[in-house]
C-alpha cells in the first residue's frame, strides 16, 4: 500500500454565491486582547475572506480565534495577541453572505459510499478493529518522515514501560518524530528511568516497586536542576537511554508545559502557561500529523491550536492528519467533542501503541 496525499479543491469561486457576496466587514480592536462585538471565531476548517473583490484564505488558523487583515493577508489570532485598533473580521455567518466562508469539504472524495441506514459498531471504541488505521499509519510516517513533520504529544504512561521507551527513542532516532509535547511527569520519569532505572519508583521492567522508590521522581527532578538543565544532567549522570535522551542526542526539540500539580519542576518546564501555549504553537503551527498519546488535558491543548489542513511553502493546501490514542474511550471522545472533529481515535493501551508503531515501521 502507498500512501498519497488527497487532493484538495477549492471553492467555485466565480459561482453566484461567492461572487456576488460583499466584502467583509473588518472593526478594529476597541483595546489591546479585546476583540469588537460580533467578532468571527474561527474554527479547524479553511477559511475564506472576502477583501477587496478577493477570497483569501487564512494559511495559519487555529480553533477559537479571530480573523486579522494585515499586510493584504489574514492572520488568525488569539484574542490575548490582539491589539488596539488591529482591523478583526466581524460576522456570524459562514456561507459567505457576510463575506465569511468555511469549507470542511476541501478534501472529500469524489466519490462517496453512502451510508446504510442501519448498521454495527459505527462509532470507535476498544471493540474496533484497528488493523487498518495501523497499517494506514505506517505508511502515513513513512511519508511525512521524508515530506512533512511529525508532533507527539506524550503522557507519563509512555515511560513507565521499557519496552514502550525503547521502541519511542527508535521512533526518534529514524526520524519519525519532529517535536514533542508534554509535561513534567514524562520527561522526569523517563530521565528517572535512565538514572536510577525505575519510573516511580517501580523497576522499569518488572514494575516491583524498589526499596525507598517513591524518592526516585523528586531525587531525579533535584538531581537535574543542581545540574542545571537536562542535556547537563544527562551528561553528567551518565544517562544512555530514554524518550528524552534520544530527542536530545537528535536535536528533536521538546516542550514542556507545567500543570499546578507538578513536582519540582524540571528546569526546562513552562510555570506559565501562555508561554508554553506559545512554545506549543510554535511546533503546532509547523506540524502536518500530530500524534496524542495518554494525555487528556495535552491532547486537548493541542487538538485546540491544530487546523485541518496546512499551507505549504508552495501555496499546496494539505490536510494534517490527527490521532489520539489512549486506553479511555471517555478520553478519546472527549477531545472530539471539544471541537478536533477531524480526529482519528484508537483505544488501546499506549505502550503496546508504541511498540507496534516501532515494529509495523521495522524499526
Amino acid at each position: 500500500m502507498s500512501f498519497t496525499l488527497p487532493r484538495f479543491t477549492p471553492p467555485d469561486f466565480s459561482a453566484p454565491r461567492f461572487s456576488q457576496a460583499p466584502d467583509v466587514t473588518l472593526l478594529p480592536a476597541p483595546k489591546d486582547q479585546t476583540a469588537p462585538k460580533q467578532y468571527h471565531a474561527t474554527t479547524i476548517f479553511p477559511e475564506y475572506f472576502k477583501i477587496g473583490g478577493r477570497w483569501l484564505l487564512a494559511k495559519e488558523s487555529r480553533m477559537d480565534c479571530v480573523a486579522v487583515y494585515e499586510n493584504e493577508s489574514i492572520a488568525i489570532r488569539e484574542f490575548r495577541r490582539l491589539k488596539k485598533g488591529d482591523l478583526v473580521v466581524v460576522g456570524r455567518t459562514e456561507d459567505a453572505s457576510e463575506g465569511i466562508y468555511v469549507y470542511p469539504d476541501g478534501f472529500c472524495a469524489e466519490s462517496q459510499n453512502p451510508a446504510e441506514a442501519f448498521a454495527f459498531r459505527q462509532s470507535r471504541s476498544r471493540e474496533t478493529a484497528y488493523s487498518r488505521d495501523y497499517d494506514s499509519l505506517y505508511e502515513l510516517l513513512r511519508h511525512e518522515k521524508e515530506h512533512g513533520f511529525v508532533t507527539w504529544v506524550l503522557g507519563p504512561a509512555c515511560a513507565f514501560d521499557q519496552n514502550s521507551r525503547n521502541a519511542f527513542s527508535a521512533l526518534v532516532e529514524n526520524g519519525y518524530v519532529h517535536a514533542l509535547l508534554a509535561g513534567n511527569a514524562l520527561a522526569t520519569h523517563d530521565l528517572e528511568a535512565g538514572y536510577k532505572k525505575t519510573a516511580l519508583g517501580q523497576d522499569i521492567y518488572t514494575q516491583k516497586s524498589q526499596p525507598g522508590g517513591h524518592y526516585n521522581h523528586i531525587d531525579t527532578i533535584n538531581q537535574v536542576r543542581l545540574d542545571g538543565s537536562i542535556p547537563a544532567f544527562i551528561e553528567k549522570e551518565g544517562v544512555q537511554d530514554g524518550i528524552i535522551y534520544s530527542c536530545v542526542q537528535k536535536k528533536v526539540p521538546f516542550v514542556l508545559v507545567g500543570s499546578i500539580r507538578d513536582d519540582g519542576p524540571l528546569p526546562e518546564v513552562y510555570g506559565d502557561v501562555y508561554e508554553g501555549q506559545n512554545a506549543m504553537r510554535e511546533c503546532v503551527k509547523k506540524s502536518t500529523t500530530v500524534i496524542c498519546m495518554a494525555t487528556t488535558l495535552h491532547s486537548i491543548a493541542t487538538g485546540n491550536m491544530t487546523p485541518s489542513y496546512r499551507v505549504t511553502a508552495d501555496g499546496t493546501v494539505r490536510p494534517v492528519y490527527f490521532y489520539s490514542v489512549d486506553i479511555s474511550e471517555f478520553s478519546v471522545n472527549k477531545l472530539r467533542d471539544r471541537g478536533s472533529l477531524g480526529v482519528k481515535t484508537i483505544v488501546t493501551n499506549v505502550q503496546d501503541f508504541v511498540v507496534n508503531i516501532r515494529k509495523g515501521l521495522g524499526l
